[in-house]
């Protein structure tokens, strides 16, 4: 079991870019599809991003394709989430999640294993 810990957020006006790491414990992170997901108030998580567990498949929601780019690098058990021009309905609080069963799952519940989050807000 991994356990998960994000870290990058911030504030950032409209148009910037903030990168999000997601730093896993444990030494099967390599094993792990790793996904990205956002929540707001008064909504369900949303995919964002996933990347599978050796890093060379990646699937995106439709909202972000283009503008953010995830990774990964199993040697620093970490993974990553490039976002580049960062619009105001981006602003939310990021989950990085882990699984091992679900090949490239875009679904929330897939995953077992959450870390607490990055809050990003996108000024206009």
């Amino acid at each position: 079991q991994v356990q998960l810990v994000e870290s990058g957020g911030g504030l950032v006006p409209a148009g910037g870019s903030l990168r999000l790491s997601c730093a896993a414990s444990g030494r099967t992170f390599s094993t792990y599809v790793v996904g990205w997901f956002r929540h707001t108030p008064g909504n369900e998580r949303e995919f964002v991003a996933v990347i599978s567990n050796s890093g060379g498949l990646t699937r995106y929601a439709d909202s972000v394709k283009g503008r953010f780019t995830i990774s990964r690098d199993n040697a620093k058990n970490t993974a990553y989430l490039e976002m580049n021009s960062l619009k105001p309905e981006d602003t939310a609080v990021y989950y990085c999640a882990a699984q091992a069963t679900y090949f490239l799952s875009t679904l929330a519940n897939d995953y077992a294993t959450w870390g607490q989050g990055t809050r990003v807000t996108v000024s206009s």
